[in-house]
């Protein structure tokens, strides 16, 4: 039973392996499938960079420090 589990896993590994590399033909990301597609892109000058105010910052977590406590209201259940 357990022989033929490795036997299928192996396989399955060498199918994926096959798969991967391109030896079953080429992947369909891996070529220009879509002529139009670079057209349709995001140009990176229309970008613009600002930094974010102390407003908008209050909720950004700050990297080594502990996360900021949620700006909920809570209060106790009546029973």
């Amino acid at each position: 039973m357990l022989r033929w589990l490795i036997v299928i896993l192996l396989l399955a590994n060498l199918v994926a392996f096959a798969l991967a590399s391109g030896m079953l033909g080429a992947l369909p990301a891996s070529g220009a499938r879509e002529p139009d597609h670079l057209n349709h892109q995001v140009h990176p000058e229309w970008l613009k960079t600002r930094p974010l105010s102390a407003a908008e910052a209050g909720d950004q977590a700050v990297v080594g420090q502990p996360a900021p406590a949620p700006a909920i209201a809570a209060s106790a259940l009546s029973g």
